[in-house]
C-alpha cells in the first residue's frame, strides 16, 4: 500500500529540519531508551577540557543502559531520543553550565515513518563534572549531573506512554516530580521554584501532574493512537480524529492558565498537522485551519495553505 502524502510529508519535514537519528545494537534484554546524544564544546577555551570528549558515552550509556520502567521493551520499540547539549561555560572547579535540546520520536503504526513526539530546551543546567568521574543511578541522593538526566528520562518515558494509552505517563511524571522535590532540597541551581523564567522543570512537571491538564495529556493518546497510527488503514476516519483532538485541546487551553505544555505540543506537530489535512476535503481543511489560527499561533506560517 503506498504511503499517504502527509506520510511523505513528515519524511521531508524531518529531513528538513536536520533531525537525525542514529541507531545502535544493544543486548536481547533491551532498556527502554535508545538516545543520541550530541556534546558541543566550542565555547570552552584551552586544553584542559579535552577530557569532555568522554561525556557523550557516559550519558549515553547512562541512559540506554539502565532499566527505567518495569515494562517489557522489546528493541524495536525503544525510544528514539535525541539529547543536543551546548557547554556555555566551565570553571577551574569542573563546575559547567549548559543548554539542552531534548527531541523524542515514536514510530507510526504500520509505517517506517517516525513522528517527533516531544520537542524541549533547557537553558539553565549546571552540573559538575570531574575528570575521571562515575556516574551511579541513585534516586535517594541528589546529583546535579544524574539527577538532570534522571528526571529528563522520566519526562521522556512520561510523554511516550501518554501517546499509547490515556494519561499512561503519569507513573513517570510523579517520578520526576520526585526527582525535582529531592533537588530543591539541595539550593542546586535550576531546580528552584522561584524564577524569572516561569518555563522551567518546576512548571513543567507541576503542570504535567496537574488535572488541569489532563485533557491536553489525552490529546497525545487521541491524536497518536486514534489518529496516526490508524492513518494507512482508515485515512478519513484518521483525520476526523485529529479534528476532534483539536477541537478538544482548543477548549482546553481556552480555560488554561498557561500555555507552555500546549506550546510543547505544537512546537512538535504543527508542520505534522499541516500535512494531515493538507488532502483534506475543503470544509474539513477550513475548519482545521480555523481551530489552529485561534489555538496556535506561532506556528501559522505552516498552517497558511489550509486556506486554499
Amino acid at each position: 500500500m503506498n504511503t499517504p502524502l502527509f506520510l511523505n510529508n513528515v519524511i521531508k519535514s524531518i529531513l528538513f529540519c536536520g533531525v537525525f537519528f542514529f541507531f545502535f545494537t544493544f543486548k536481547a534484554n533491551s532498556q527502554e531508551l535508545n538516545c543520541t546524544v550530541e556534546v558541543n564544546t566550542d565555547r570552552l577555551e584551552g586544553s584542559s577540557y579535552q577530557y569532555l570528549d568522554n561525556l557523550k558515552p557516559d550519558i549515553e550509556n547512562y541512559l540506554n543502559e539502565y532499566n527505567w520502567t518495569e515494562t517489557d521493551f522489546r528493541e524495536h520499540e525503544r525510544i528514539e531520543c535525541l539529547m543536543q547539549i551546548v557547554i556555555l561555560s566551565g570553571t577551574s572547579n569542573y563546575l559547567f553550565s549548559a543548554e539542552t535540546v531534548i527531541q523524542i520520536q515514536r514510530p507510526i503504526y504500520n509505517t517506517t515513518t517516525k513522528t517527533n513526539t516531544l520537542l524541549l530546551s533547557d537553558n539553565g543546567w549546571q552540573f559538575s563534572y570531574p575528570e575521571g568521574r562515575s556516574m551511579i543511578h541513585d534516586e535517594l541522593q541528589f546529583d546535579d549531573l544524574t539527577g538532570f538526566l534522571d528526571f529528563y528520562s522520566y519526562i521522556i518515558l512520561g510523554y511516550d506512554f501518554d501517546t499509547f494509552s490515556e494519561l499512561g505517563g503519569t507513573e513517570y511524571f510523579v517520578r520526576a516530580q520526585n526527582i525535582l522535590n529531592l533537588a530543591q532540597t539541595t539550593n542546586t541551581a535550576g531546580w528552584s521554584r522561584n524564577s524569572n523564567n516561569q518555563r522551567n522543570r518546576n512548571t513543567l512537571v507541576s503542570d504535567l501532574s496537574s488535572g488541569s491538564y489532563n485533557e491536553l495529556r489525552r490529546a497525545y493518546y487521541s491524536y497518536h493512537r486514534l489518529g496516526l497510527d490508524k492513518f494507512i488503514d482508515t485515512p478519513e476516519q484518521a483525520r476526523q480524529e485529529i479534528l476532534t483532538t483539536l477541537r478538544n485541546i482548543q477548549t482546553a487551553k481556552r480555560r488554561s492558565t498557561s500555555n507552555w505544555l500546549y506550546d510543547i505540543f505544537f512546537d512538535a506537530k504543527a508542520r505534522e498537522i499541516a500535512g494531515v489535512f493538507q488532502s483534506a476535503a475543503r470544509d474539513i481543511r477550513l475548519e482545521a485551519y480555523n481551530i489552529l489560527r485561534q489555538t496556535d499561533q506561532g506556528h501559522l506560517s505552516e498552517y497558511e495553505s489550509l486556506q486554499n
